[in-house]
């Protein structure tokens, strides 16, 4: 399997996991700041939280490590939370705006 398709496959899980106070997924909000995967298909994502106060945030990082790890051609898996560059909404996908009705 290619890296590509494996990213491609890690999107797909990540647009399943969601902010419980905003109706969008964490990768359409900009929560994923990377996605790297190893010739030996060890996944690290570094990704941040909404703000570090988020009530989600202990919630959101299991459930994503939960979904990625969960898939086959994974073989290892590391999870770095940070708050830099700090989130703020500019980072969200047009998607994801126009579902909040901000554009």
């Amino acid at each position: 399997m290619e890296k590509k398709v494996l990213e491609n496959k890690i999107v797909s899980v990540l647009k399943t996991v969601y902010d419980p106070e905003i109706p969008v997924d964490i990768y359409e909000l900009g929560l994923i700041y990377e996605i790297q995967i190893s010739d030996e298909f060890e996944v690290k994502i570094i990704m941040t939280l909404t703000s570090p106060n988020c009530p989600a945030a202990e919630s959101l990082p299991a459930e994503v490590e939960q979904k990625v790890k969960g898939l086959e051609e994974v073989k290892g898996f590391d999870l770095e939370i940070t708050f830099e560059p700090t989130w703020e909404k500019s980072m969200m996908s047009e998607e994801a705006q126009i579902e909040l009705g901000m554009i």
